[in-house]
């Protein structure tokens, strides 16, 4: 069967399945062949009832000496049995499953699994699966996959349809050369990629990975190397001599920059006066100053005759961008004029700012993705500023780039990647670093605390929003999954609703459609809304310095810099922040790793101790970096893989830079594959 098949040519998938499927970015056989595993499920030997711990997933062996029970709660049904064993007893209820009355009749014996909870009754567990044992005897110490799901696409829908899949692919021919195959003692692409979704232990899940990863940073490096032009020595036909209005508006700002901002500002401005094309990564923590930075470049541009173009991720950043330079040049007398381009802007609105656009009545251009529509004519577009740049693909910079006749490109980043990575992930890229925060900005207090404190945050919370400030809670999860523990958006929204009476709670997530997020985010970015419940969505894209408290649930589950980056919402205002994170594992080892964030607010401190306390096997939970398009990769846990890669790519291409031999035939073809696919995608 041909792997770019629709799902609908595999058994037992019919149209409304795939389009469940469609949901999670899963449309071909190909495309779930690559949808792996979040996590791994371990199916252990059965305990005594004794020996269950509260709180975990245990199993346990049941004779039934009587049958079900069940009842009916106004609409609620509940199915109950009691098991005994010499230890103790275990009370096992099931929710709106009537038919297993039929099922669990006397004498009937089972291995039930499930999560185990200490009630005033007694021991219960919840929705136990039910197994024969000599099921569950093929399932033992076999690690079972664990998928993201969607509402109506559990996890025993999507392992099924992987196994089918698996069983019907085209096998791959392996395009990676040999010799590094075997320098680098990588598995086989096809049994990596069965064995990601199926180990059998997790050695054979660690040789999986470490094949798969090494291919996402190969075929991405690749690309990214073949796609670069060498831009270093290009002359640019935009020289910026004048500097009087950038530098007149530098001394008026109400607050001084830092050593760290000033370096910065003078990198850039020597970039821009002289006579090459500029292409320069900005890296600062969250709230360094790199905006101003932007904005003085941007007027330097336009001093100069020409215009410059601000990209950012999202229209509420986009807006306020916008207002607040518009209000910057009122009060400085400075005549240079804004404008605003965003895709649900009305067709009128946009075709005013194209036309001030295209007869430079606008010297500075400030949007989303919608400034490289083809309908953007721009006069001379000099310098092109790409905010939180990993957000958009390189085609969508390159658009952009052709709208001038190659101008200066300026990328800033809040991702604190240590340097020797930054190199390697933007090499042809000069980089400046923001490495402090200024002045008059209050260091904010973090806890990390395990799940008894909710009660307290609440509260805590409360007093904050009587002060007239608001909060963000941030959950793992959009919404309840049988198969993985941890809070989500929808039900957590619900339980805020009735712990904080009379305070305006909303939530956010990533499958929201854009004018819900946007219309969410304006109103908590007004003070509409006092408490905002989402998912990591939040990372990028709104700036409300009157947001002084971040609640991370389960943050045992998020990597310490992707922490930092969701810490970085509050404390951007000159009221105190606070930063509560939820530790819900009551792991004491993943407390102390939490225990770095509570005690430094340094961002590449904590991508560096990210990348010390976190080894190649910490592959479980959420992914760790949202920065690049990589589905298994990681920067920070596989930073000693991505140095290899690069090295690895660095010599290949020395051997054989357009990919002729004819032992890269297979290697060429699948580059092309890749480009074909992820060039949309691809971050430079």
């Amino acid at each position: 069967m041909e792997n770019r098949q629709s799902l609908e040519t595999l058994k037992g998938i019919g149209e409304k399945t795939a389009k469940l499927f469609e949901k999670v970015g899963v449309k071909t056989i190909d495309d779930l062949l690559h949808y792996y595993p979040r996590a791994y499920d371990t199916f252990e030997e059965p305990k005594a009832i004794g020996e269950l711990l509260d709180g975990a997933v245990e199993a346990v062996d049941g004779y039934l000496k009587s049958g079900a029970a069940g009842r009916n709660f106004g609409g609620l049904s509940l199915v109950t049995v009691t098991i005994n064993d010499m230890t103790g007893k275990l009370k096992l209820v099931w929710y709106h499953m009537p038919y297993l009355k039929n099922t669990l009749r006397p004498d009937s014996h089972y291995i039930f699994r499930g999560r185990v909870s200490r009630k005033k009754s007694g021991l219960t567990m919840e929705q136990p699966q039910m197994y024969k044992p000599e099921v569950y005897e093929t399932f033992l110490k076999r690690m079972q996959p664990v998928y993201a799901q969607t509402k109506g696409l559990g996890n025993k829908t999507i392992a099924s349809a992987m196994e089918q899949a698996l069983s019907v692919r085209v096998m791959e021919k392996d395009y990676l050369p040999a010799g590094l195959r075997k320098a680098n003692e990588l598995a086989e692409y096809n049994f990596a990629i069965e064995h990601i979704h199926f180990p059998k232990d997790s050695t054979d899940l660690l040789f999986a990975r470490k094949r798969l990863v090494y291919d996402e940073f190969f075929l991405f490096l690749l690309a990214v190397r073949r796609l670069k032009e060498k831009r270093q020595d290009i002359k640019s036909s935009y020289v910026m001599e004048k500097d009087s209005l950038a530098r007149k508006l530098e001394k008026e700002l109400p607050y001084a920059l830092t050593k760290a901002q000033k370096r910065t500002l003078e990198e850039v401005f020597l970039d821009l006066k002289s006579g090459k094309v500029m292409n320069r990564l900005v890296q600062g923590d969250v709230g360094s100053g790199k905006t101003v930075i932007a904005l003085l470049a941007l007027l330097l541009a336009a001093e100069n005759g020409y215009q410059g173009a601000l990209m950012v991720p999202t229209e509420v950043l986009a807006r306020q961008h916008y207002e607040s330079v518009t209000k910057l040049f009122s009060s400085h007398g400075i005549l240079k004029t804004a404008v605003l381009v965003t895709g649900s802007m009305t067709a009128k609105e946009k075709r005013l700012s194209y036309e001030k656009i295209s007869s430079h009545e606008a010297d500075i251009v400030i949007g989303t993705h919608a400034l490289i529509q083809e309908k953007v004519v721009y006069d001379n577009l000099a310098l092109v500023i790409t905010d939180e740049q990993h957000r958009f693909g390189v085609a969508q910079r390159e658009m952009l780039g052709n709208k001038g006749a190659l101008p200066h490109v300026l990328v800033m980043s809040a991702t604190p990647i240590p340097r020797t990575l930054a190199i390697i992930l933007y090499g042809d890229l000069d980089i400046s670093v923001i490495d402090e925060l200024p002045s008059n900005r209050l260091p904010i207090k973090n806890c990390v605390v395990d799940t008894g404190y909710r009660e307290r945050a609440y509260r805590f919370i409360a007093g904050e929003v009587a002060k007239g400030r608001q909060a963000y809670v941030i959950c793992p999860m959009v919404e309840d999954s049988e198969m993985i523990e941890g809070e989500n958006v929808l039900d957590y929204t619900k339980v805020l609703r009735e712990k904080l009476p009379g305070i305006r709670v909303e939530y956010l997530h990533g499958k929201m459609k854009g004018k819900e997020k946007n219309a969410i985010m304006e109103e908590f970015a007004a003070g509409a809304i006092q408490v905002l419940v989402s998912t990591t969505v939040i990372e990028v894209g709104v700036n409300v310095p009157n947001a002084t408290v971040m609640m991370i649930e389960n943050a045992e589950r998020f990597g310490l810099a992707q922490l930092h980056q969701l810490r970085g919402r509050v404390g951007r205002g000159k009221e105190q922040s606070y930063c509560i994170m939820v530790n819900a594992s009551g792991d004491g080892e993943k407390n102390a790793r939490l225990e770095v964030l509570n005690k430094s607010n340094d961002g590449f401190f904590i991508a560096s101790e990210d990348l010390r306390l976190r080894g190649p096997g910490d592959i479980f939970g959420l992914r760790q970096s949202g920065d690049l398009e990589f589905k298994l990769a990681d920067i920070y846990t596989d930073a000693i893989t991505l140095k290899k890669v690069s090295e690895d790519v660095n010599t290949l291409l020395k051997q054989d830079e357009n990919l002729l031999l004819p032992e890269h035939a297979e290697l060429r073809k699948k580059l092309d594959q890749y480009l074909e696919t992820s060039y949309e995608k691809l971050s430079l």
